[in-house]
């Protein structure tokens, strides 16, 4: 249209992209070809003076040349106009160039994908010069795709007809903005969204979804695109997964699965088991048809040729015998396996009937196929409906928009057949059936991450305290070889924390928030983050609030392998107080003093390889509780034992069957992750931190993101996750090192305005020594 036209012929606009670090040959042949343009009619309406008498052939040329000049500059600015691709990203990480991760993402499309984007003409000022930027990366996603992609850029306004179908087919409505200016105030509905469409799949991306503002004052707002290629990419890859999920189960299997049922004779087994197995059988009739090739079944008894084959399982995998009951003498095996080769994935016997058994199998099967959307099981307190206690919410909505993310109940002793990966966040009071299942699911190869340390923030009552955490995970971490100190970190390079702050002024007192440097806050700096790590490698800057330091057992871990992902800065101390707010001093400043030597300290890390159980040779905690169930059942009916009719409806009510055993330990796929903080990932830190900013900080929920991709194995976008606008913050300057800057500068200055004097001064000399031997010739 007319504004993006004479938006090409703006310097400004021109200027726009190179004040980004996008060094664009377009934008510098504008400006080369402007210079040359006005230098040429300078020199011929200078020339055109002194031929205002006598015209003639010189005057003539110089008219030539400068129209020359001129329509040469047009035709070389139209026709480079058209290519898109002479450009350098100059950007730390080049923040604008399509990264190799989207490419990929792209390379996977079978099916031509819709991209479509609506923005309309006239919007909101803050939002107008943001269209631009994301059609030119539209139009990138379609030049990556290589034919592909299907591009559409539309004006819903100005069609009728594009408008209905985006209300009423995708869902799509203008968002109403107020706009003002020194005429009038009016209300403009507009539109700022992108759709992306793949089959029937489809998905939509609002302005909310897709800006980002940071507030630099009263009335100041700055409006950026937070990321949108993360938006835009991951968007492509959850309609890509929706589309593939509708499909068949083994089409995303790459290698040949192997089922294998360890099976002790039946005449060992339940009688609930036996006719288990044989549902089993129905059901993998069922899928090996389907499966073809990629799926191949076999069933072996354990304790045949004297057992040796159980004693290999125990020592290859940690599986041990089933039992009915603590005092049952009559073990047997009843364990299902499916691998591939490299993983192995044992299939839980839930309640023992066909239909739990093919929803765990087709659970298990996803977890060796690609394009499927991940499942998270999620561990955390339960929300306070009085607004009390920690909360996560936004560290569920990030998650969710990449990952299936589901609340997980540890109570009943073990965790959900469909879950690739445990996230305990803030872990409180954890008892032995739900130790058992975080211990269970490590055992089985699963990956744990938790965040957890001694201390927790309390913000009830108006006021900011610390109280102490028992997770029930102490023993168990130290079990493994890991042990979170019961003191806190503080570190000299902080964060920010927003304070209410009573001053008086002429009798006035006047209340106001003040950013003040808080120590608990850790502010941990590229040095400090682990380069060599998909979780951490991405990122600028993150904040640890209220941290405890962490201690790996070398010996216990000698042969597992360790990873170190985060530590502060050198200028840390320790404290064992629980007084984190000081009252301000004389200057209004929170006054800290550090305590002992002042070193780094390690706050997250990894920890790969063969675990062993901390329940192995103990009694599995599910029998033990079954047993104590029966034991007062038992008691209740023989209270009432005069109630026929209730004792049968109670024996109706008790389940069939409990077996359990114990795995002694995991594979080799086995990770434990443990960041050592309880509430870096909560609502209020994130609010707190955000703030301190200006904008929303979500640094800790993108290494949440990083290290679940990693531990996923899909790591593709751990390296465009952190390229938001305001990411890459500047590491905060005492008061000394600002002085010193500021002082170098106007001594610099100082220096080159002295040596320009005394460049011209030697300039004059040497001048006037040429003019004095002149005369003297």
């Amino acid at each position: 249209n007319i504004s993006q036209w004479l938006s090409l012929l703006s310097t400004s606009g021109r200027f726009e992209a190179i004040s980004r670090g996008m060094l664009d040959a377009r934008d510098l042949l504008y400006f080369v070809s402007l210079t040359l343009v006005f230098l040429t009619l300078n020199c011929w309406a200078l020339e055109r003076g002194r031929w205002s008498e006598q015209p003639g052939v010189a005057a003539k040329r110089w008219q030539w040349v400068a129209s020359l000049v001129v329509v040469n500059a047009l035709a070389l600015n139209l026709w480079l106009g058209q290519l898109s691709m002479l450009r350098y990203d100059s950007t730390t990480g080049q923040q604008f160039t399509l990264s190799e991760a989207s490419k990929q993402q792209l390379a996977q499309l079978q099916e031509p994908l819709l991209l479509r984007g609506y923005f309309s003409s006239k919007t909101h000022p803050l939002l107008a010069p943001l269209v631009p930027q994301l059609s030119d990366l539209l139009r990138e996603y379609e030049i990556a795709a290589k034919g592909r992609i299907k591009l559409e850029l539309v004006d819903p306004l100005s069609s009728a007809e594009a408008e209905k179908q985006a209300n009423q087919e995708f869902g799509i409505e203008p968002v109403p903005f107020q706009v003002a200016d020194r005429y009038q105030s009016s209300i403009v509905s507009s539109y700022f969204n992108v759709l992306v469409q793949y089959g029937n799949e489809y998905k939509v991306l609002g302005f909310r979804d897709l800006i980002e503002v940071k507030s630099g004052g009263e009335a100041e707002l700055n409006v950026q695109l937070r990321n949108p290629e993360l938006d835009i990419t991951r968007t492509i890859r959850a309609v890509m997964q929706g589309y593939q999920a509708g499909g068949e189960l083994f089409a995303a299997v790459n290698k040949p699965l192997t089922f294998t049922a360890y099976l002790s004779d039946s005449s060992k087994l339940p009688a609930q088991l036996q006719q288990f197995a044989t549902d089993i059988n129905t059901v993998l009739d069922k899928l090996t048809a389907e499966a073809g090739d990629k799926l191949k079944r076999q069933t072996q008894n354990p304790d045949a040729n004297g057992g040796e084959l159980a004693q290999q399982l125990a020592n290859d995998y940690g599986i041990s015998p089933l039992v009915t009951g603590l005092l049952d003498p009559n073990p047997f095996y009843f364990h299902l396996l499916l691998g591939d080769g490299e993983q192995l994935v044992q299939i839980p016997l839930d309640d023992f009937s066909a239909e739990s058994f093919e929803r765990n199998f087709t659970a298990a099967v996803k977890r060796f196929a690609s394009g499927y959307r991940k499942t998270v099981a999620l561990v955390a307190p339960a929300a306070n409906p009085y607004g009390a206690g920690v909360s996560f919410s936004q560290l569920q909505q990030y998650l969710s928009e990449e990952l299936n993310l589901k609340t997980e109940d540890l109570s009943d002793g073990s965790v959900a057949s469909d879950a690739d990966i445990l996230l305990l966040a803030a872990p409180d009071k954890l008892d032995d059936k739900a130790l058992f299942a975080v211990d269970q699911f490590l055992m089985q190869g699963g990956t744990v991450l938790l965040a957890s340390s001694p201390y927790s923030a309390d913000f009830s009552g108006r006021s900011l305290n610390l109280k102490t955490v028992t997770s029930g995970l102490t023993d168990w971490l130290a079990h493994h070889g890991i042990s979170q100190q019961n003191t806190l970190v503080l570190d000299k390079q902080s964060a920010a924390l927003p304070l209410p702050v009573t001053r008086d002024l002429g009798g006035f007192r006047v209340q106001e928030v003040r950013m003040l440097d808080y120590p608990y806050f850790i502010d941990v700096r590229q040095n400090g983050l682990n380069a060599e790590h998909p979780a951490t490698a991405s990122l600028q800057q993150l904040t640890l609030n209220w941290a405890s330091p962490l201690a790996i057992d070398t010996e216990k871990n000698s042969s597992r392998k360790v990873t170190e992902l985060i530590h502060s800065s050198g200028r840390a101390w320790l404290s064992a107080s629980t007084e984190v707010l000081p009252p301000l001093n004389q200057y209004g400043e929170l006054s800290f003093t550090p305590q002992g030597e002042l070193q780094s300290y390690l706050l997250g890390a990894v920890v790969e390889g063969v675990f062993s159980s901390y329940f192995a040779g103990k009694d599995s905690p599910l029998l033990a509780a079954a047993n104590e169930s029966a034991a007062g059942n038992a008691n209740e009916d023989a209270a009432a034992e005069d109630n026929t009719a209730q004792n049968t409806q109670d024996a109706a009510d008790e389940p069939a069957l409990n077996v359990s055993s114990v795995l002694s330990r995991s594979p080799s796929s086995a990770r434990l992750i443990v960041l050592s903080s309880n509430d870096f990932i909560s609502d209020t830190a994130l609010q707190l931190s955000g703030a301190a900013s200006g904008v929303q900080d979500i640094a800790a929920l993108q290494l949440i993101a990083n290290t679940l991709d990693w531990a996923l194995d899909d790591a593709a976008l751990t390296s465009i996750r952190a390229r938001g606008q305001f990411n890459r913050t500047l590491l905060p300057m005492d008061e000394g090192s600002q002085q010193f800057w500021e002082y170098l500068n106007y001594a610099v200055a100082l220096m080159l305005l002295v040596a320009l004097i005394l460049l011209q001064r030697s300039l004059q000399k040497r001048r006037q020594l040429a003019w004095l031997k002149q005369l003297a010739d």
